[in-house]
Protein backbone atom coordinates (compact mmCIF):
# COMPACT_ATOMS: atom_id res chain seq x y z
CA UNK A 1 0.00 0.00 0.00
CA UNK A 2 1.33 3.54 -1.33
CA UNK A 3 2.58 5.79 1.83
CA UNK A 4 -0.02 8.96 2.21
CA UNK A 5 1.64 11.92 0.52
CA UNK A 6 1.08 13.82 3.32
CA UNK A 7 2.94 11.06 5.52
CA UNK A 8 6.13 11.22 3.16
CA UNK A 9 9.22 12.82 4.43
CA UNK A 10 9.81 16.10 2.72
CA UNK A 11 13.06 16.60 0.37
CA UNK A 12 16.00 17.94 1.44
CA UNK A 13 16.93 21.31 0.22
CA UNK A 14 19.48 21.17 -2.34
CA UNK A 15 23.25 22.09 -0.88
CA UNK A 16 25.40 24.75 -2.19
CA UNK A 17 28.51 25.47 -0.76
CA UNK A 18 29.63 29.47 -1.61
CA UNK A 19 33.21 29.06 -2.72
CA UNK A 20 34.90 28.47 -5.56
CA UNK A 21 37.91 26.81 -3.63
CA UNK A 22 38.60 23.60 -5.05
CA UNK A 23 40.19 23.01 -1.77
CA UNK A 24 36.83 23.29 0.20
CA UNK A 25 34.90 21.64 -2.62
CA UNK A 26 37.30 18.73 -1.74
CA UNK A 27 37.17 18.65 1.74
CA UNK A 28 32.80 18.37 1.21
CA UNK A 29 33.05 15.71 -0.67
CA UNK A 30 34.45 13.67 1.86
CA UNK A 31 30.77 13.65 3.64
CA UNK A 32 29.42 11.74 0.35
CA UNK A 33 26.41 14.74 -0.28
CA UNK A 34 25.72 15.64 -2.89
CA UNK A 35 26.29 19.84 -3.51
CA UNK A 36 27.13 22.37 -5.95
CA UNK A 37 29.43 25.18 -5.70
CA UNK A 38 29.16 29.08 -6.50
CA UNK A 39 31.11 31.82 -6.22
CA UNK A 40 29.99 34.09 -3.41
CA UNK A 41 32.61 37.52 -5.27
CA UNK A 42 32.48 38.99 -2.28
CA UNK A 43 34.60 41.88 -0.45
CA UNK A 44 36.98 40.28 1.35
CA UNK A 45 38.59 43.68 2.74
CA UNK A 46 38.77 43.57 6.85
CA UNK A 47 37.07 46.50 8.31
CA UNK A 48 38.47 49.07 10.57
CA UNK A 49 39.33 48.14 14.08
CA UNK A 50 37.87 44.71 13.37
CA UNK A 51 39.18 41.43 14.91
CA UNK A 52 40.51 38.27 13.22
CA UNK A 53 37.63 36.53 14.93
CA UNK A 54 34.73 38.76 13.87
CA UNK A 55 36.46 38.91 10.10
CA UNK A 56 36.43 35.27 9.60
CA UNK A 57 32.72 35.09 11.13
CA UNK A 58 31.49 38.05 8.90
CA UNK A 59 32.98 36.34 5.78
CA UNK A 60 31.92 33.38 6.35
CA UNK A 61 28.49 34.44 7.18
CA UNK A 62 28.77 37.08 4.06
CA UNK A 63 29.58 34.51 1.78
CA UNK A 64 26.17 32.16 2.68
CA UNK A 65 23.71 35.43 2.87
CA UNK A 66 25.47 36.46 -0.71
CA UNK A 67 24.73 33.34 -2.34
CA UNK A 68 21.15 32.31 -0.24
CA UNK A 69 19.77 35.62 -1.44
CA UNK A 70 20.19 34.22 -4.77
CA UNK A 71 18.79 30.58 -3.71
CA UNK A 72 16.27 31.09 -1.19
CA UNK A 73 15.11 27.89 -0.86
CA UNK A 74 18.93 26.09 -0.40
CA UNK A 75 21.33 25.58 2.27
CA UNK A 76 24.12 27.00 2.09
CA UNK A 77 27.35 26.66 3.81
CA UNK A 78 30.17 30.01 3.43
CA UNK A 79 33.50 29.70 4.77
CA UNK A 80 36.86 31.54 5.20
CA UNK A 81 39.91 31.47 7.22
CA UNK A 82 42.23 33.94 8.39
CA UNK A 83 45.37 33.23 9.61
CA UNK A 84 47.01 35.60 13.00
CA UNK A 85 50.34 35.99 13.73
CA UNK A 86 51.33 38.16 16.76
CA UNK A 87 47.68 39.70 16.38
CA UNK A 88 48.44 40.33 12.57
CA UNK A 89 45.83 38.85 9.78
CA UNK A 90 48.61 37.05 7.30
CA UNK A 91 46.36 36.90 3.95
CA UNK A 92 47.16 34.58 0.89
CA UNK A 93 50.66 35.76 -0.52
CA UNK A 94 50.02 35.46 -4.52
CA UNK A 95 53.76 35.46 -5.06
CA UNK A 96 56.70 33.75 -4.11
CA UNK A 97 57.83 36.81 -2.51
CA UNK A 98 55.53 37.58 -0.09
CA UNK A 99 54.68 33.40 0.49
CA UNK A 100 58.80 33.65 1.64
CA UNK A 101 58.71 36.30 4.05
CA UNK A 102 55.36 35.15 5.31
CA UNK A 103 56.66 31.89 6.16
CA UNK A 104 59.98 33.46 7.56
CA UNK A 105 57.52 35.81 9.72
CA UNK A 106 56.27 32.47 11.13
CA UNK A 107 59.38 30.69 11.66
CA UNK A 108 59.53 29.51 15.22
CA UNK A 109 55.99 30.92 16.34
CA UNK A 110 52.65 29.84 17.01
CA UNK A 111 49.96 31.02 14.17
CA UNK A 112 46.24 30.55 15.13
CA UNK A 113 43.71 29.76 11.85
CA UNK A 114 40.82 30.82 12.75
CA UNK A 115 38.44 29.13 10.02
CA UNK A 116 34.59 30.81 9.99
CA UNK A 117 31.46 28.31 9.16
CA UNK A 118 28.35 29.55 8.65
CA UNK A 119 25.20 27.56 7.45
CA UNK A 120 22.35 29.98 5.65
CA UNK A 121 18.70 28.37 4.45
CA UNK A 122 14.97 28.44 5.04
CA UNK A 123 14.53 29.50 8.85
CA UNK A 124 17.94 29.09 9.88
CA UNK A 125 21.47 30.95 10.27
CA UNK A 126 24.50 29.05 12.21
CA UNK A 127 27.78 30.31 12.76
CA UNK A 128 30.90 29.55 14.27
CA UNK A 129 34.50 29.73 14.10
CA UNK A 130 36.82 26.74 14.34
CA UNK A 131 40.41 27.48 15.70
CA UNK A 132 43.37 25.63 14.93
CA UNK A 133 46.94 26.82 16.64
CA UNK A 134 50.80 25.59 14.71
CA UNK A 135 53.83 26.30 16.15
CA UNK A 136 56.51 26.65 13.05
CA UNK A 137 59.37 25.13 13.57
CA UNK A 138 62.85 27.39 12.83
CA UNK A 139 63.25 27.55 9.22
CA UNK A 140 66.15 27.82 7.16
CA UNK A 141 66.05 30.37 4.55
CA UNK A 142 66.82 27.63 1.95
CA UNK A 143 63.66 25.61 3.76
CA UNK A 144 61.21 28.05 3.51
CA UNK A 145 62.65 28.65 -0.63
CA UNK A 146 62.31 25.07 -1.55
CA UNK A 147 59.10 24.82 0.37
CA UNK A 148 57.72 27.34 -1.38
CA UNK A 149 58.99 26.46 -4.84
CA UNK A 150 57.54 22.61 -4.20
CA UNK A 151 54.14 23.25 -2.59
CA UNK A 152 53.39 27.11 -4.63
CA UNK A 153 51.37 27.79 -1.44
CA UNK A 154 50.31 31.58 -3.32
CA UNK A 155 46.78 31.36 -3.09
CA UNK A 156 46.82 29.74 0.61
CA UNK A 157 45.88 32.51 4.09
CA UNK A 158 49.75 32.43 5.60
CA UNK A 159 51.07 31.34 2.77
CA UNK A 160 51.03 27.26 4.00
CA UNK A 161 49.43 24.43 1.95
CA UNK A 162 49.04 22.18 5.24
CA UNK A 163 47.64 19.46 3.33
CA UNK A 164 50.80 19.21 0.87
CA UNK A 165 54.53 19.79 1.89
CA UNK A 166 53.53 22.36 4.20
CA UNK A 167 52.70 20.15 7.16
CA UNK A 168 56.43 19.63 7.11
CA UNK A 169 57.22 23.30 8.44
CA UNK A 170 55.77 22.29 11.59
CA UNK A 171 56.30 21.35 15.51
CA UNK A 172 52.78 20.29 16.33
CA UNK A 173 49.55 21.63 15.79
CA UNK A 174 46.21 21.71 17.78
CA UNK A 175 43.15 21.98 16.66
CA UNK A 176 38.99 19.90 18.20
CA UNK A 177 38.40 19.25 14.39
CA UNK A 178 41.95 18.94 12.33
CA UNK A 179 40.00 19.80 9.23
CA UNK A 180 39.44 23.37 9.94
CA UNK A 181 43.34 23.67 9.04
CA UNK A 182 41.87 22.96 5.45
CA UNK A 183 39.43 26.05 5.40
CA UNK A 184 35.83 23.11 5.87
CA UNK A 185 35.44 22.15 9.67
CA UNK A 186 33.89 18.63 9.04
CA UNK A 187 32.99 18.14 12.40
CA UNK A 188 30.72 20.97 13.30
CA UNK A 189 29.42 21.25 9.15
CA UNK A 190 28.45 17.13 9.71
CA UNK A 191 26.82 17.82 13.07
CA UNK A 192 24.87 20.60 11.37
CA UNK A 193 23.35 18.96 8.37
CA UNK A 194 22.91 15.83 10.13
CA UNK A 195 20.98 18.04 12.23
CA UNK A 196 18.79 18.98 9.23
CA UNK A 197 18.20 15.66 8.06
CA UNK A 198 21.03 14.39 5.86
CA UNK A 199 22.55 10.98 6.37
CA UNK A 200 26.27 11.21 6.87
CA UNK A 201 27.54 9.11 7.17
Amino acid sequence: MPTPASEQPSPLPALILASSSPYRAEMLERLGLAFSSVTSGIDETAGPDESPEALARRLALDKALHVARQRPEALVIGADQVAVLNGRVLGKPGSRERAIAQIRDMSGNAVEYLSGIALVGPGQQRLDVVSTRLQYRQLRQSEIERYVDRDQPLDCAGGMRSEGLGISLLESLSSDDPTALIGMPLIRIARWLRENGYQIP
